[in-house]
């Protein structure tokens, strides 16, 4: 599954104020950490605390803190909010006459709902404590940017 720009913002910002609830962050720190633009990042933690995920404090030593339930909130919650989950690429009338073409789309269909099943199990607090334990550092192998895993 590739997602979109905002969506992974949102996760990292989610998941890195979820880390310390009791800490702030600006936008300019988490972008600065992941090395993204911290204008985009700063328009995804405003939709953020639209939904109460995240809220601002504002001021002098202001930033963002973690307003939701980790134990509870799940990956998908977080990616339901900026992708459309639910959506399906329309069939021509040619192709929707094709049992190829049917086949791929009842496989690839497949595949998305095993993706939103798994997002759907993984809570914040258990995301959290899989990047505790680093499981790729153990396999010698690193994620690479763009999802792909790379020798360490």
């Amino acid at each position: 599954m590739r997602l979109q720009k905002a969506t992974a913002f949102a996760l990292y910002a989610v998941l890195e104020l979820a880390a310390q609830p009791e800490r702030q962050m600006t936008a300019v720190e988490i972008a600065d950490k992941y090395g993204i633009s911290a204008h985009h990042l700063a328009k995804v933690l405003r939709d953020l605390g639209r939904v109460g995920l995240v809220a601002a404090v504002r001021g002098v030593g202001g930033g963002y803190r973690f307003a939701g339930n980790a134990k509870r909130l799940t990956l998908m919650d977080v990616v339901r909010l900026f992708e459309d989950t639910g959506a399906d690429a329309e069939l021509s009338p040619a192709e929707a006459r094709q049992d190829i073409a049917q086949g791929l789309r009842f496989v690839l269909r497949e595949i998305d709902d095993q993706t939103a099943a798994t997002l759907r199990s993984i809570s914040l607090a258990t995301m959290l404590k899989l990047v505790g334990r680093k499981p790729w550092a153990a396999q010698g192998r690193a994620p690479a940017p763009g999802g792909r895993r790379s020798a360490a």
